[in-house]
């Protein structure tokens, strides 16, 4: 099998699931755009690791959308709005399950304005977390056609070696200028993308500094590492994430290994 057909096959259960509203050509129209690219790369850069090939497909899908729906201004509001109409309903359908499972008592109103306050966010970033899926979903499509069209399990490489381009801190850096700049809503709301985004790429890279320091995490390691993101997820986030950003400066991984030899 080569990434062409699977990449045809993938796009084939893309099409033919869920229902078709605009959301859903939306949807698809993104993850077509963003695999076509993501195939492209894989045929004309090899050499490139994924995780290059991956972002340069979502810089590609985020410019054809732009370009799209840069010059009609209704039609990113419609986006918008239906993305956030989606978002909002998934909410009050949680709140109408859980008071049916409370006998009709609705849950209390700390936890849903909670709750709430998190569902808003994601519609502000929602660009940003399609960005980090969509990352997430080239990686398992690249290691399954890996597996399959070669037999080795090596696609994605160690958690301990993951790491990306150095210079991607500038995209942090300008996506929290542009948040304290106060420029507006609109430079605010692009801020924030790409402050999210980065940090969810920083936060897997602190993730891997640690693996890679330590020498390999066990499975009681993995457990209090997900009890953690339970019940202090923003500590164990933001520490990971400053652990990701200092990577880039200092090559903790590069240090801990010349200390121990």
């Amino acid at each position: 099998m080569d990434i062409a057909t699977l990449v045809a096959i993938l796009a084939t259960l893309a099409v033919v699931a869920g229902p078709k509203d605009g959301l859903w050509f939306a949807e698809r129209a993104w993850a077509l755009v963003a695999g076509g690219v993501f195939a492209a790369l894989s045929l004309v850069r090899p050499s490139w690791h994924m995780t290059s090939r991956a972002i340069v497909s979502i810089v590609g899908a985020t410019a054809a959308f732009g370009a799209l729906l840069f010059p009609r201004s209704d039609a990113w509001a419609a986006l918008d709005w239906t993305v956030a109409d989606r978002l909002r309903g998934g909410f009050a359908t949680w709140v109408d399950a859980m008071a049916v499972l409370r006998d009709g008592q609705p849950p209390s109103p700390a936890l849903v304005s909670a709750i709430w306050r998190t569902v808003e966010a994601q519609v502000q970033v929602f660009p940003a977390l399609l960005a980090i899926e969509t990352l997430a979903a080239l990686g398992v499509a690249w290691w399954l056609y890996v597996r399959l069209a070669r037999g080795s399990d090596g696609g994605l490489g160690p958690v301990a070696e993951f790491r990306f381009n150095d210079h991607l801190v500038w995209i942090m850096i300008v996506g929290l200028v542009l948040l304290s700049v106060r420029a507006g809503d609109g430079v605010t709301r692009v801020g924030a993308n790409l402050a999210v985004f980065m940090a969810g790429l920083y936060a897997l890279r602190g993730f891997a500094v640690g693996v890679g320091v330590s020498g390999g995490i066990s499975m009681f390691g993995y457990a209090m590492i997900a009890l953690g993101l339970v019940f202090m997820a923003p500590a164990v986030i933001a520490f990971a994430v400053l652990l990701g950003v200092a990577d880039t400066w200092l090559d903790l991984r590069t240090r801990a290994a010349s200390l121990s030899a």
